[in-house]
C-alpha cells in the first residue's frame, strides 16, 4: 500500500508569512494538534505543532499563553500578561515552527512510513510530490489502513 493511497487529501496548513496567532486559530477551529507550514508554490517549509509552541513557551518565559490547551500561572499585572500574549501571538510561525521536516514521498511504502512515524516519534506525516504537498498520513491512518482487513 502506498502513501496516495492512505493520506488525507483534506490538509489544513498556514503559509510562511503567517502568525503564531492564526495557527492557534486552526488548532481551535479544526481541533488538531499540527500544521504543514509552505511557501506560495505549496511546498512544505516548515511543521509546527502544540509541542513546539508549549516549548517555545518554556524557554521564554516571559511569553505566556492562557486559554489555549494549557493554563499557566501568572505572575504581575493583567496589562502585562496582555502584553506577553500578544507578542507571542504576533509571532512568525517559522520562528518556532520546525523547519527540518520529515515527510514521504506520495509513493512511499506504508511500511517505511510506520518506520518514520514509530522511530522519530511523531503524529503526522507530509505527503510530497515534486516537492509540493499533497496530504498528510498519521498514525491513526496507517493503523486503520494495516489491520482492516484482519479484523
Amino acid at each position: 500500500m502506498k502513501a496516495h493511497e492512505i493520506m488525507n487529501r483534506l490538509v489544513y496548513k498556514v503559509k510562511e508569512e503567517d502568525t503564531v496567532r492564526s495557527v492557534i486559530e486552526k488548532f481551535i477551529e479544526y481541533q488538531i494538534s499540527g500544521l504543514p507550514v509552505v511557501n506560495d508554490r505549496n511546498e512544505i517549509v516548515g511543521y509546527i505543532s502544540d509541542g513546539d509552541i508549549m516549548r517555545y513557551i518554556g524557554k521564554h518565559k516571559d511569553y505566556v499563553v492562557d486559554n489555549f490547551y494549557y493554563a499557566f500561572v501568572i505572575k504581575g499585572d493583567d496589562e502585562e500578561f496582555q502584553q506577553r500574549k500578544q507578542r507571542l501571538l504576533d509571532l512568525n510561525v517559522l520562528d518556532i515552527a520546525k523547519k527540518k521536516v520529515y515527510k514521504v514521498s506520495w509513493n512511499e511504502d506504508i511500511e517505511n512510513i510506520a518506520a518514520i512515524l514509530g522511530n522519530k516519534q511523531i503524529k503526522k506525516v507530509p505527503v510530497e510530490r515534486n516537492g509540493v504537498l499533497l496530504g498528510i498520513i498519521s498514525r491513526g491512518d496507517v493503523i486503520r489502513h494495516t489491520f482492516k482487513t484482519l479484523l
